[in-house]
């Protein structure tokens, strides 16, 4: 069965043609990546999978079932989590508590239940904790876990947001830029934390600028213009695809080679 699948997807701001006519699918087990340039529509594309917008057309569908203009709760309860391209972390909470915060919807204790202390919220908070503590060994974190979010580099502070998402216990993951603003070395251990994710089960759908992280670690890519699907398939097709070589280079179908480079891509 197909994980997700979006159909003839259309969104407008004014008029601001933000997406327009999208439709893909995305099979469990894989990794995704959706690629474009700034203004492509990316952003919007995850935005409304996330329930954050209700798209203007068109429909989204999560393990079969139409998920278009649920609530960003409610999508999240369904099993899809997602991290973002500007972090949202707290930079005054502990390691561990930005990620316990995330198992808040797996709870089932109620206000008074949890403002009075009884035996469930406490049990509640001791799995929590447990879970989080889990999820943070999984991405080499646990050392850190006491230490304040903001005395973190950058790369930590990606690192326990994508923990922090994982703690939701997702079956689709959605990944908004998580390399921007890594170094060369945190790109390439992020790449490998992201496919034992992926081997783990859970079904990736990666937006990135990083063509190179893209083109080692996508199973499938699909590129979009101006809101536009360009072109969809494996790696290989998708950066040799005349369409995604000139939106790239400005428009010159000639300069392939010179594709290559300019967008850090490898030969398979």
């Amino acid at each position: 069965m197909t994980i997700l699948e979006t159909h003839n997807l259309r969104h407008t701001f004014g008029g601001l043609v933000a997406l327009d006519g999208v439709s893909f699918r995305v099979q469990p087990g894989r990794i995704k990546a959706i690629i474009g340039p700034n203004g492509a529509g990316k952003t919007t594309l995850f935005n409304i999978i996330a329930g954050v917008y209700r798209p203007t057309g068109g429909s989204v569908r999560f393990r079969g079932a139409d998920i278009t203009g649920r609530s960003p709760d409610a999508v999240c309860r369904m099993g899809i989590s997602r991290t973002f391209q500007n972090l949202r972390v707290f930079g005054r909470m502990t390691v561990l508590e930005n990620v316990m915060l995330a198992r808040h919807a797996h709870g089932r204790a109620g206000f008074t239940a949890c403002a009075l202390r009884l035996p469930r919220c406490r049990r509640e908070e001791r799995a929590a904790r447990e879970h989080a503590r889990q999820r943070l060994a999984d991405l080499g974190l646990d050392p850190l876990a006491d230490e304040p979010v903001h005395s973190l580099s950058f790369g930590q502070r990606r690192m326990v947001e994508l923990a922090r998402a994982l703690a939701v216990e997702p079956t689709l993951l959605l990944l908004d830029e998580p390399a921007s603003g890594l170094n060369t070395r945190e790109s390439a251990d992020l790449a490998s934390r992201i496919r034992a994710i992926c081997d783990g089960g859970v079904t990736v759908l990666l937006v990135e600028h990083d063509m190179t992280l893209v083109m080692d670690l996508a199973d499938e890519v699909l590129a979009l213009h101006h809101g536009k699907p360009l072109a969809e398939g494996p790696p290989s097709a998708v950066r040799n695809h005349p369409e995604v070589v000139s939106v790239y280079l400005g428009g010159d179908f000639d300069l392939a080679t010179s594709a290559q480079s300019a967008l850090r891509l490898r030969q398979p």
